[in-house]
């Protein structure tokens, strides 16, 4: 039986630590076989956000595991003990799989396992994890990541996407789907965590000269506006306005108001029944079609399927 090995350290979150848990115990085999044989890992005891508990098995028994589960701690800025980053260290030198679901992340980069490797975590926890480890390309975008040994999921319910991913790999498409059913789950979500993230814009500084020019963009977004236009409007050449933009925004003039128009699509979405023809409309883009690529672009999902998960 493959053996999992799911890891609690100090402070480990406890939405994290169950998802493996209850996610590949469901898994089964002909025969109403187990799958896995699940184990929580640790040291004494340990404490989550709301309760202290007591793992069966000792660091010691990440030897023994085909797999092994990282969950997200609450504080990501306390380094791991050292005898965990031994322990995960000495797993992969024996071929072991690893896997981080949310800030675990944060875990498995403290032992150098995921240098120069892809790699995902939560989205708000994402540009500290590439502050931090330069040397890991962190995507911010994905459900989860799978470099084949080592693999890493983004926030809260991508952990069930990992795991039930994990099954396929291990036992095939049917095994996952039974899972899925069980866990009232799809078995594939569409788009990555880009479609959950609040793409707010970048604040602008009061009384500096962009500011009435983005008060001006966001009463214009349903206008067919060039570059040259804000450009005229804002008094200056379309060089001067790029430059001068992109000091005090972070971004380009097209690309505000790009995401601005994704953001007002976004609110229509979720809180009328109106056509996504008509809302491509209605926030300015000149067709459905440039719509519905832009908006993938932004969210990482469609329009229609947006709507299904996010309108009240």
């Amino acid at each position: 039986m493959h053996t999992v090995a799911v890891l609690a350290l100090d402070g480990v979150i406890a939405f994290d630590l169950a998802t493996p848990v209850n996610t590949l115990g469901f898994a089964q085999l002909a025969g109403d076989c187990p799958a896995y044989d699940v184990r929580v890992c640790g040291t004494g005891p340990v404490k989550t956000e709301t309760f202290t508990m007591h793992p069966n098995w000792g660091l010691e028994a990440l030897a023994d595991a085909d797999t092994i589960i990282v969950p997200g701690c609450e504080n990501t800025d306390a380094p791991p003990p050292p005898d965990a980053v031994d322990a995960l260290r000495a797993a992969a030198a024996r071929g072991t799989r690893i896997a981080s679901i949310c800030v675990g992340a944060f875990t498995l980069a403290a032992t150098g396992l995921l240098d120069g490797l892809r790699a995902t975590t939560h989205w708000l926890a994402a540009p500290e994890l590439a502050a931090r480890h330069p040397e890991i390309e962190v995507d911010s975008n994905v459900l989860y990541v799978d470099n084949g040994q080592f693999l890493t999921s983004a926030g809260a319910a991508a952990g069930l996407d990992l795991c039930l991913h994990m099954i396929r790999r291990d036992h095939g498409s049917a095994a996952a789907a039974s899972v899925a059913r069980l866990s009232v789950v799809p078995l594939e979500r569409e788009g990555g965590q880009a479609q959950f993230i609040v793409h707010d814009q970048p604040p602008v500084p009061r009384g500096t000269e962009m500011e009435l020019l983005l008060n001006w963009l966001t009463a214009n977004t349903t206008s067919d506006l060039t570059l040259a236009d804000i450009a005229t409007h804002a008094g200056m050449s379309t060089r001067t306005l790029n430059r001068r933009f992109r000091e005090q925004t972070g971004t380009t003039p097209l690309q505000w108001l790009h995401r601005e128009r994704v953001r007002q699509a976004q609110y229509l979405l979720e809180n009328t029944t109106h056509p996504v023809d008509r809302i491509a409309g209605e926030v300015g883009f000149g067709s459905p079609t440039a719509f519905r690529e832009r908006f993938k672009r932004v969210v990482g999902t469609s329009p229609n399927a947006y709507r299904a998960a996010f309108q009240s």
